[in-house]
């Protein structure tokens, strides 16, 4: 089993509900974010809930890139070495591109897309120096295709996570290690991030079925995997190969 989990973006939402099933399976976590104030009150409930396993809190700003490598390498000493990296910290802010959006959608592209490879780089350098480990890259389902208005700038951020593949690929020519990569390609689960959106998209799953969606996703250790697999399996599908005017009218 990976045993110690990071996981980024953990005070809230998605990153709080893997943390939580993940500690009611045994594992061991470092929990990362801005908002430390959420990150202690979510330790408690874990701990009060699993007082066997051990779970450590970091204050993480992902768009500080040496913040990010600092904090991987204290919590990789605090818990004896990192087992699985979950890449999830994001953000879903943005505007229709030549709305005068452009700050906000600067700030998910840095967020969404240098901070993870931040993200990566300081995790696979932990997992190549202990030839183990197991790096999770949380895209989307948007990133499938372009999507329209608000959701322009994020569907690409997300998909320029996803083709963070390439580490998979490094890793098929070399041997002797134990290190895996996945990407889950979430569909539309109701979170904190979607919550102030006026019109809801279709198919949103509650946070609770989309999380344990995710962590058999993870658990599973596949290369990708899109997730809750119904209806998000066949709809990604559709997405990839479908006539940009007809992916226009699903979402």
């Amino acid at each position: 089993m990976r045993t110690n989990v990071l996981i980024t973006g953990a005070s809230s939402g998605l990153g709080a509900g893997m943390a939580r099933i993940f500690a009611g399976n045994g594992h061991s976590l470092a929990l990362a974010a801005r908002r430390t104030d959420r990150l202690e009150a979510l330790k408690a409930e874990i701990l009060a809930a699993n007082p066997e396993v051990d779970v450590r809190t970091y204050a993480l700003d992902v768009t500080d890139h040496g913040q990010v490598f600092e904090v991987f390498a204290a919590a990789a000493r605090d818990l004896g070495g990192l087992d699985r990296v979950v890449v999830n910290a994001g953000l879903g802010k943005g505007g229709r591109i030549g709305s005068g959006r452009f700050e906000a959608n600067l700030e998910t592209a840095l967020t969404n897309v240098v901070a993870a490879l931040a993200q990566c780089e300081a995790a696979m350098e932990h997992f190549y120096e202990r030839s183990t480990g197991h790096l999770v890259v949380i895209s989307s389902v948007s990133a499938m295709r372009g999507m329209p208005g608000s959701m322009t700038t994020y569907a690409a951020t997300k998909a320029a996570v996803a083709h963070l593949e390439g580490i998979h690929s490094d890793l098929l020519g070399r041997g002797g290690h134990d290190i895996a990569v996945t990407t889950v390609y979430p569909g539309y689960i109701a979170s904190e991030m979607n919550a102030d959106v006026e019109q809801q998209p279709r198919l949103m799953v509650d946070t609770e079925t989309g999380c344990r969606a995710k962590v058999e996703a993870i658990d599973s250790e596949v290369a990708k995997a899109v997730v809750p697999a119904w209806p998000w399996r066949p709809i990604s599908a559709v997405l990839r190969h479908a006539p940009l005017p007809v992916v226009r009218r699903l979402v």
